[in-house]
């Protein structure tokens, strides 16, 4: 860790927590990722080298307890680490208000669906396996085709096709869908402009079924 030379305690926090991705991680697991890959789908431009070195600093520093389970590692924060969820959220709320320009550098489909799959409301999801196909066509073919499953309350992102009935498919680019899920756009008007189209039975369904993320009910400025 770089040192400011302060006594400041904003400071010797900045010393730990402005290190890059530092604050990410932490942001996953306050989101509830615990294994490493999940914190990896988290953060997909992260080297998996980088996330163990931050993994190991927030450790050291008494931020994280690392267990392990069955020959598997578990990172969960530690009441230390859980003060930084109300930074975090302030941080993200900020950000939501006053940084809200997207490059393309800042479009990932990797992120976008794991957020939405660990974050759809499903209370609103029928009880049987009920499955979203997704094509977003300003990406290249690989990574262009989607799939969320839910069965119950356990969801699951695929990028390759699970063989399971679709009873929704949703054709967008992805920066149309990452600017709904912001709440950057609505669902209504994207529809009624057709920058989305859904076809299917559950079709009606979908906005209802994906929602927002939760920082997407911050309020903007005029």
């Amino acid at each position: 860790m770089t040192s400011y030379g302060q006594f400041c305690p904003v400071a010797k926090a900045m010393e730990l927590l402005d290190e890059r991705w530092t604050m990410l991680v932490v942001r996953e697991l306050l989101a509830g990722s615990t294994h490493f890959n999940d914190l990896r789908r988290g953060n997909p431009k992260m080297s998996p080298a980088l996330l163990s070195k931050r993994l190991r600093t927030l450790e050291r520093a008494g931020l994280v307890r690392r267990e392990v389970h069955e020959g598997r590692s578990n990172y969960t924060l530690t009441p230390c680490g859980e003060e930084l969820r109300e930074i975090v959220g302030a941080l993200g709320a900020w950000g939501v208000r006053w940084v809200g320009q997207l490059g393309e550098e800042d479009l990932d489909p990797h992120l976008l669906m794991w957020d939405i799959r660990r974050t759809v409301p499903l209370d609103q999801w029928p009880r049987d396996r009920t499955v979203v196909a997704f094509e977003f066509d300003d990406v290249p073919p690989r990574v262009a085709r989607w799939w969320l499953c839910v069965t119950g309350d356990e969801p699951d992102v695929c990028d390759n096709d699970p063989g399971f009935e679709v009873s929704a498919t949703l054709n967008t680019t992805l920066r149309t869908l990452t600017e709904i899920w912001r709440g950057d756009r609505d669902w209504s008007r994207a529809l009624k402009n057709e920058l989305v189209a859904v076809s299917g039975p559950g079709a009606r369904d979908v906005p209802r079924w994906l929602g927002q993320m939760t920082l997407a009910a911050v309020a903007r400025p005029a």
